[in-house]
């Protein structure tokens, strides 16, 4: 198995990129959140998920070892292949997916082009369990907890806020600058808009 890529960047087209290790290159596809980091260095450090199947040897990157333990799990979950969990991945954060799936929102996984209201169900009773276990590395633990425990006004405000066109990453960047928890769900959208 190959579990982690460390090279340079040959070439980027989302959602494939092509690293140069020490002369051989490799293909790799990663969600649009690794993309987001990655940003224009060329130099980059990728955990990485190979999948085998009859007829082909994908290798999945990702920038932190949260994402791809994630992906694995959202690949356990009957019906979903590395293609749609790397779709999930793309539309949501560690964060918000799992918020998600504790918060049972299926509207929101439903958003994920390739996703309908059955399969974002499935994901809920599935996941829910297993995510609860886990325990991820990254900065994204302080995220979960701090989501969790945040102003219960945050749900409908990122709705609202979907609503008004804004992508689930922007709205989740607008809305945690807000430390106040006593907030409305209209101030909440006020602020939220003032921070944009």
């Amino acid at each position: 198995m190959i579990g982690r890529l460390k090279g340079n960047i040959l070439e980027k087209n989302p959602p494939e990129i092509l690293i140069d290790v020490n002369g051989i290159g490799y293909e790799v596809l990663c969600p649009m959140s690794t993309f987001y980091e990655i940003g224009e260095g060329i130099s980059i450090d990728l955990h990485t998920h190979l999948h085998v199947k009859e007829d082909a040897h994908t290798l999945f990157g990702f920038i932190t070892k949260d994402e791809k333990t994630i992906f694995r799990e959202l690949i356990r979950v009957n019906g979903v292949g590395p293609k749609v969990a790397l779709a999930i991945m793309s539309h949501l954060t560690v964060a918000s997916l799992i918020s998600a799936v504790s918060d049972e929102d299926d509207v929101l996984l439903a958003k994920t082009p390739g996703i309908g209201k059955k399969t974002a169900q499935k994901l809920i009773v599935e996941l829910s369990d297993r995510l609860e276990k886990l325990t991820l590395s990254g900065s994204n633990n302080q995220q979960i907890s701090a989501r969790s425990a945040s102003n219960p006004n945050n749900k409908q405000a990122s709705q609202a806020l979907q609503a008004l066109g804004f992508k689930t990453r922007e709205v989740e960047k607008m809305l945690s600058s807000i430390k106040d928890e006593s907030l409305t769900t209209e101030q909440l959208i006020r602020q939220a808009l003032q921070n944009k």
